[in-house]
């Protein structure tokens, strides 16, 4: 199979390739087409656009969705969600980074 190929094995397992349309994406998460479009004006981040333009989305941001939808659920403004969920991942991320290059193990002393 090629990459052009729709049916990829690859693009079964990446999380990041934008194959759930806005109202798949809306009822996986269990909110509406506007929360997405809400969550997109906060530049939580910035969904596929297909060549007709519509909205794609891909399983780590259907993740980051649902995270703001618990915290707005919870009575927080979907701005400061969306700002948490940042936060959040950027943190995720260097923690995985020091953890790929042997930094912040617990029980062990940076150098």
């Amino acid at each position: 199979m090629t990459a052009e190929n729709p049916t990829s094995p690859d693009k079964f397992d990446d999380e990041h390739y934008p194959a759930y349309t806005m109202g798949r994406a809306a009822e996986m998460i269990g909110a509406t087409a506007a929360f997405l479009r809400s969550v997109e004006a906060a530049k939580l981040f910035d969904p596929f656009r297909s060549g007709g333009g519509h909205r794609r989305y891909s399983r780590y941001q259907l993740r980051l969705a649902a995270r703001v939808r618990e915290i707005a659920d919870q009575g927080t403004s979907v701005e400061s969600a969306c700002r948490i969920v940042i936060l959040e991942d950027q943190l995720a991320e260097a923690q995985e980074l020091n953890r790929q290059y042997g930094r912040g193990t617990p029980g062990t002393a940076v150098r």
